[in-house]
């Protein structure tokens, strides 16, 4: 294990990533299944910034009011809960939050004194703030409207910086850590709020640096590559993704450890609700994105690059160079005779033990 974990800091591992590509694509095509299933089947549980109403939120610091304490209040208000009240915060800032039906400004005001009343609060910490749900609609095409932008310059910035076979893999990278991490959102019934949004266009920029940083690398071990026999293009792409993986590792958990803290921390023991929307969908996004630059980018590049012609003659090359070395080691071990290498500047061979050195004819 130790020299293992040397071998990966010095980037000397031989992990088979680009010949187990096939494994890579059916275990991200299973997930993206069940992605999808769940947002034809369970879709999202949208906030009320998405789907419109009116939300209040009510500081509970120092009392002992509890969220069904809330509800019952509000139910008496005649503006039942649309959902069950959350409690977020603590100590000092423990509020409970509750969304209803959208209200118009006078009947806020009536929920307000009723709820306040019953509660034994002073009805001005009470905040109500009321959402149409022509802003969440407004919202997600503007989001929509960035991310086709921003894609479609990237896929110009990398056509032009490496090759248009880069870019494909890049893009559906991509789309498959949305795809996950919305299916992430959709399984677990998180609500989606402005901050997911944000979120999700977040991971973007984390996934395609990984990405880039390998196809990099790829670029540096590929070039010139077809005028030998060296290597085919697949060993040189696994080769850059084993020499960047303990780079990758490093980029992740940087990333993650935070927004992991956020995640578990901060929303699950800290019970600060107003974060965990962006913590879920960035550490779903992370995670998702140092997979996908390792196990999905490269192996696309690899398979839209060795149909090319120029490719496959350079795989048949190698292989016919190779058959041939391993043919002549074979007969040099049947017939004891070493074989010495063809290339420029190959060493004599040795002397034999006590064989009498040749002497020089001297030059009349």
């Amino acid at each position: 294990m130790a020299h293992f974990l040397q071998r990966l800091y010095r980037g000397e591992t031989r992990i088979n990533f680009i010949g187990s590509r096939y494994r890579w694509y059916a275990a991200s095509g299973l997930l993206v299944l069940i992605c999808v299933l769940s947002f034809i089947f369970r879709g999202f549980n949208e906030g009320v910034e998405f789907k419109g109403g009116s939300t209040f939120q009510i500081p509970v610091s120092g009392t002992s009011i509890s969220t069904d304490d809330a509800s019952r209040a509000f139910t008496d208000a005649g503006a039942p809960p649309a959902e069950a009240p959350q409690s977020v915060g603590s100590g000092s800032t423990k509020q409970i939050v509750v969304n209803t039906k959208s209200l118009t400004a006078q009947e806020q005001d009536d929920v307000v004194d009723s709820v306040a009343k019953q509660l034994g609060v002073d009805k001005t910490t009470i905040s109500p703030q009321t959402f149409s749900s022509r802003w969440g609609h407004d919202t997600t095409i503007s989001a929509l409207q960035g991310l086709i932008i921003f894609l479609i310059a990237v896929s110009i910035y990398i056509s032009l910086r490496f090759e248009w076979r880069m870019a494909v893999g890049g893009m559906l990278a991509l789309l498959h850590d949305l795809v996950i991490a919305g299916g992430v959102y959709s399984l677990v019934g998180f609500e989606v709020t402005p901050s997911t949004i944000v979120g999700l266009l977040t991971i973007l920029g984390f996934s395609l640096y990984d990405t880039v940083v390998v196809y990099d690398k790829v670029a540096e071990n590929a070039k010139d590559i077809l005028a030998g026999s060296r290597m085919t293009f697949s060993e040189a792409a696994n080769l850059a993704v084993n020499q960047t993986l303990m780079r990758s590792i490093n980029t992740s958990l940087i990333a993650l450890l935070p927004v992991g803290g956020l995640l578990f921390v901060g929303a699950g023991l800290l019970g600060v609700g107003t974060i965990k929307d962006l913590a879920l969908i960035l550490f779903v996004g992370l995670a998702s994105g140092a997979y996908s630059s390792l196990f999905l980018a490269t192996p696309i590049v690899v398979d839209l690059t060795e149909r090319d012609p120029q490719y496959k003659a350079l795989t048949k090359r190698v292989e016919a160079k190779r058959s041939s070395e391993a043919k002549r080691a074979e007969e040099a071990a049947l017939t004891g005779v070493s074989v010495a290498p063809k290339r420029t500047g190959a060493p004599a061979p040795a002397p034999r033990v006590g064989a009498r050195p040749e002497r020089r004819k001297r030059s009349r």
